[in-house]
This record gives structure tokens, sequence and C-alpha cells, in this order.
């Protein structure tokens, strides 16, 4: 079979990923414009592209969260899902990988870049997804291309095999030569490119670096090392068929170059996935579907919630037929019934009457369904294919709805925006009533914000969380408390006598009792723990006191004016006058924190933990990522706060960190000082 009649493999999805403004968007448009979806490529800095298509995208500059587009190309269906490039939205592209049958990494000749690529890579590599290396902004390449692949090899665990190669004119790349079909190519803008004849130097250049290319092949192919051995040129058709094999099972990444701005190198990226890259079949065979899988089975990339279109589910049909109106099961054990299938084009769909094998689709309605859900059409419940895991949250902010009466309306609208993103979480603070939204960056919060404002109505305001700060004391004290009221008929009358020492740290809280005699009857004693409580919520530096006993060791009564209400003020009271004669001291809460960053990042991020009161544990090679350190340190949960936004501009953004409470310490001279100041209670 030649090379350039392939049997169809059903629709395909493809993942167009790679590190922020690397020209993703921008590749999306020159490919619909290319393949005649659209008219005219749109653009990014403009707001006219299919991709990055929300107010939040064309605000920033930036994507946000998936886009999808569909098109064909030589009779063939494609769906690309444009993937955000910042870290701080890679939950996108982590729940939406696993579906796709092979991944376009664009990327430029720009080592500061590397980190991210190397996570994006690593990604790809984990997940057994087939991947092609696009070459970007070539055009305005200034090293020779042998150069700019070594730099880029260590971001990948299997070899770069270069496809092509350029042709200069002086010092501007000109055009290129396909070292599989052996032809050279010159661009010519927003047009297909034109062959051109190969002599002279780039004739040597490409029969040296076609050999390396087959070279690569060979080593997972004995039949080609032969030929090349013994100098016999390998047929065309065996070169099509090794790389698309290769590619199919992981042993190469496939280089191709190309400008998306100027619709470079376009037309040969389509060829190449329409011949290499593989179909739903194998994709479902990759997630573990069984063969013999009948009913429509399908799993959700992302979820949406529209302004006025109620909730949509991006899903890929991995197998079988799906109409409209179809009840399906989801591996989560909800139901929904689909009301509505669209082909996605961006901000622009188009309803159909049913989805097939291989279609990615948007289903309307299915409101119990969520990210990362396996689907299926069948009497049961499928088995979830894949388990998607949201990074640990790094950044955090307290909100409060700016109008109180907003505050249901806050809560409904958190939760669909950690359906859409599941990389956000919102906890409750019992202690502080504050909600508090985590996310993965500044940038990430900013745009959670701006949805809450903008798509559910809800303004809000925020501030940092509130840091769990809390006292203890260090001697012990006798101290008696009384609480004695006469306003007409019964009075108030408790009496207690309390023994308040410190406990060790960690212990918590302990209350006894050692009364004698009945001085306080044994009915109200749980009230006089009640009141003891009460007191430590808020001790003399305004925060709550920990790692106390207090003892109750006598004590008197009123046959008729005692109380539960009056020995529990009384309790209160004696606690609260206790407390400041005892030395309180202030105690900050400690966490071991954890950090991942390139090695040549490793001492800045020292500098960075050390500035900011840390105590470094020590750093070791990260398993398993060459070029990669793991830092562990202790640092006070107040200097946590914006920690992540000085890791990331120190690792090029590729920087993550982990966090676990460990213990309490105590603050004390100047720092303490001004920590009572800032919570408005006088030292």
């Amino acid at each position: 079979m030649g090379h350039d009649v392939r049997s169809p493999r059903g629709p395909r999805c493809i993942a167009l990923v790679g590190p922020f403004q690397s020209g993703k968007t921008t590749l999306l448009e020159a490919i619909l414009a290319r393949t005649g979806a659209i008219p005219r490529a749109g653009s990014v800095d403009a707001g006219t592209s299919v991709g990055d298509a929300g107010a939040e995208a064309r605000r920033h500059k930036m994507g946000v969260g998936l886009s999808s587009a569909s098109t064909t190309f030589m009779g063939d269906s494609y769906t690309f899902i444009d993937c955000p490039g910042s870290v701080e939205f890679a939950h996108d592209m982590r729940a939406a990988l696993p579906a796709v049958d092979a991944a376009v990494v664009v990327c430029e000749a720009d080592a500061r870049k590397l980190p991210q690529l190397q996570l994006i890579l690593r990604e790809l590599e984990d997940l057994g997804i087939p991947r092609f290396l696009f070459l970007n902004k070539i055009d305005r390449a200034h090293k020779r291309i042998r150069e700019t692949l070594g730099t880029l090899q260590p971001a990948s665990r299997i070899p770069l095999v270069l496809r092509q190669i350029p042709i200069w004119n002086g010092d501007l790349i000109a055009g290129f030569v396909d070292l599989a079909l052996e032809r050279a190519f010159v661009y010519r803008e927003h047009k297909p490119s034109e062959v051109v004849a190969l002599d002279g130097g780039d004739l040597d250049r490409e029969k040296e670096a076609r050999f390396a290319m087959l070279e690569k092949l060979a080593d997972h192919d004995d039949a080609l090392m032969e030929q090349l051995l013994e100098d016999i040129p390998p047929p065309a058709d065996a070169v099509f068929d090794d790389l698309a094999r290769e590619l199919r099972e992981g042993l190469i990444c496939p280089v191709l170059l190309g400008s998306a701005l100027r619709e470079n190198g376009v037309l040969r990226l389509m060829k190449a996935l329409r011949h290499e890259a593989p179909g739903v079949d194998d994709t479902a065979k990759r997630l573990g579907v069984p063969a013999a899988t009948k009913d429509a089975l399908a799993y959700v990339l992302k979820t949406t919630h529209l302004q006025h279109g109620g909730k949509l589910s991006l899903a890929r049909v991995l197998a079988g037929h799906l109409d409209d109106g179809a009840t399906l099961q989801s591996s989560s054990g909800e139901t929904g019934r689909v009301s509505g299938i669209l082909a996605m084009n961006g901000s622009h769909d188009s309803k159909r009457a049913a989805a097939e094998a291989g279609d990615t689709v948007s289903l309307g309605k299915l409101d119990q369904i969520k990210t990362g859900d396996t689907l299926s059409a069948g009497k049961t419940a499928p088995a979830a294919l894949v388990n998607v895991i949201p990074a640990a949250p790094v950044l955090a902010m307290a909100l409060a709805a700016t109008d109180r009466k907003d505050d249901v309306k806050l809560g409904q609208a958190l939760l669909r925006l950690n359906e859409e993103d599941p990389s956000l979480t919102v906890v409750n603070n019992a202690r502080t009533h504050d909600v508090v939204l985590w996310g993965q960056g500044e940038m990430h919060l900013r745009v959670a914000l701006e949805r809450l404002r903008e798509r559910f109505g809800v303004n809000v305001k925020s501030q940092p969380p509130v840091i769990g700060y809390q006292e203890t004391i260090r001697k012990p004290i006798l101290q008696r408390g009384r609480h004695k009221k006469q306003s007409g008929g019964h009075g108030q009358f408790g009496d207690v006598v309390l023994e308040v020492r410190p406990l060790p740290r960690g212990e918590g809280f302990a209350f006894q009792e050692k009364v004698v005699g009945g001085a306080v009857p044994r009915n109200y004693i749980p009230a006089v723990q009640e009141g003891v409580v009460d007191g430590l919520l808020r001790g003399p530096l305004g925060f709550p006191v920990i790692d106390v006993q207090v003892t109750l060791t006598d004590g008197s009564f009123h046959s008729v004016d005692s109380s539960d209400l009056a020995f529990r003020t009384a309790a209160r009271i004696g606690v609260s006058e206790a407390l400041p004669q005892c030395q309180p001291v202030l105690l900050e809460p400690i966490h071991v924190v954890e950090i991942v960053c390139p090695t040549e990042a490793t001492a800045k991020i020292n500098a960075i933990l050390s500035g900011r009161r840390g105590q470094i544990l020590g750093f070791d090679t990260r398993d398993n990522w060459p070029g990669w350190d793991t830092v562990r340190a202790m640092l006070p949960e107040a200097e946590i706060g914006d920690l992540i936004v000085e890791l990331r501009s120190a690792t090029a953004g590729a920087g993550h960190f982990t966090r676990s409470f460990d213990h309490m310490a105590e603050v004390t001279g100047r720092a303490a000082d001004q920590i009572i100041a800032a919570h408005g209670v006088a030292a």
C-alpha cells in the first residue's frame, strides 16, 4: 500500500500541548484555515481566534481552559483539543489527554522553556500517548537544527527523531527537506509550500540527516538495520511503516518544523497525523476498553456551565453508537439522559442526531456527570477507565460575598466552578467561618473570581486566609472564678477553683476534676468543663489556647441560685483571669514543604526558603527525573502564602510544592509583637 492511501481509522482526536506561549492556539488557527474549516486564520492577540475564545482568555492573552475545534483533511475527520500551556491550568490538559489518539507538542528553540516542556512530555510518556514535536517559530530560528535538537532532547525519555531539516537562505530559513519523502519544499506565506529540486549542499545535508533518521528507526527494525549496513536503500513504504509503528509504540518522537503564524509546515504536519497517528480503536485498547464492547462508551474530558445554556460535557466516544436522548450510566454511579449532541468548533457548535466511535462531542444536560467519568449506554455502570487526580493546591484566598444575601448563591457558584475545574478546592474554615478557595496560582484564582462575577453573577471580596496562630502558657496557677448575680427572683451563683497548668507541646487540652465533699455538685461539672472550653477559645494574645490542662479542685454552690449557666460562666471567668498570669506565649503552625524544581534553580530555592524563615532539611535528586531536585524544608505557615509566586518566577513556571502540617512552634520577641499587633490585640 502506498503511503498516500491509508484506510481511515475513524474520527481522530489530537491534543495540542506545549509550554506557555509556544503557539498552540495559533497552530490550531493555521490548521483550521489550511483545511478549509474557517476562511482565514484568526489572531489570538486580536481576540478573533477559534481557540482561546472566552472573555478571560482574551483579557489575559493566554489559554485558561480547553478549546476544541473540528475539521476534515483528505476525507478524514479530526477534532483538535487546544490545551492551556500555563502550569496553573494544567488540570484541563491532564483530564483530556487520556482519551486523545496522539498529541502535537508545540515548542520553540528556547532553553528557558525546557522544564515546562519536560513536564508536558513526562505527562504524555506516563499515559503512553504517541506524540509529535512541532518545532514552531522556525522562521525566527538562529541556531542550527542539530544544536536545537540537542537542547531539547533531555526533556524527552525517548529519541527525538528529526523528520525534516531546514533549507537556509543566508540567515533565514526558507523551507525544509522532508527526510522520509526525500523532497524539498520552499515556504510560501499563508499558502501551500512549493516543491523544489534538491541539489548541491542541501542534497548532501539531506543524505546525512536521512541516514541519521534511518539509524534511529533501525534500532527497532532488524531488517532496516541490515539494509543500512549493506548500503541498500530501504523501500519508501517500509520507512513510512516504521515511522508509524515506532510512533505508536512510543519508541520515537518525530520532530517537524514550521511557523504557525505564517502557516508554514502545517500541511506536512496534517499528512503525518493522517498516515501515522493511531485511531480510536488503538486509544480504546490503551485505556483497557474490552474489545467486545457493543454499547456506546464515552469518556468525559471537560465540564462547562454555560451562562444561559446549562451544563455541557465534552466527551470522546470510544466505542459504539451514541444517540441523542440515550440514557447513560457513569462510572461514579450516576445516570443521565443526553439532551443534545453538539459538534464543537471553538465557541460555535452544530447539533447532531448521533455520535460514532471516535467522535468528540458535547453532551447536553448531564447534570450528575463529572469530568473524568466513563459513560456507558449499557444497563450497568461501567468501570472507570481513568483516574485523574488534581495537583495539590498551592495558593489560597478567603472569599465572602460582597452582599451577604448572596451567600447561598456563592456556595452554588463555587460548586459549579469546582465541577468545571477540580484543581480548585473549596474549604470551609470552621474556626474562622471563612470560605477559602484554593488553586494552582495567582492567575488561576484571578480567573476563578472573574468567572464568579461574570458567569455566575456573584460579586465577592477576597483577602489572604487567616493564619492558624494559637497560644499556650508557660507556668501554672490556681485561680478562683466566681459568678454572682441578683436581679429579683432567682439569682445566679457559681464558684469554682481551677488549677491551670501547661501540657507538653502537641498534647492539646485536658480537663480533670478533684472535687471532694460535694463542693461542686456532680451535675454541674460538665457545665464547668464547657465554661473552661469557652475561656480557651480566645486567650490574652487573641488566639485559641492549646496544650493546657485545667483541673477543677474546689468551689461552692447555692441550693437555689446555682445552675449550669452560672457554673459555665464562673469557669469561663476563672480561665480568662488565670491565663494572663500564666506567661502566655504565641505559637505558629510549621509545615513540612517539599519543592520539586529544575536543578539549576535549587540554589535560588534555598535562598527563597531561608528568606522566609525556613529551615532546610535537605535536598536530593528527584527520583526518575534527570535534571530535577527535591528540596525539603520546615516553613512557617505565614511564609507559605505567596511562596508559589516566587517559586514559579525562579523556575520558569515549572516548580511546584506540597505541604503538610508538622507542629506548632513558639514565636517570641519582635516577630510575636508584630503578629499580635496585626491581629488587634495589644502585646
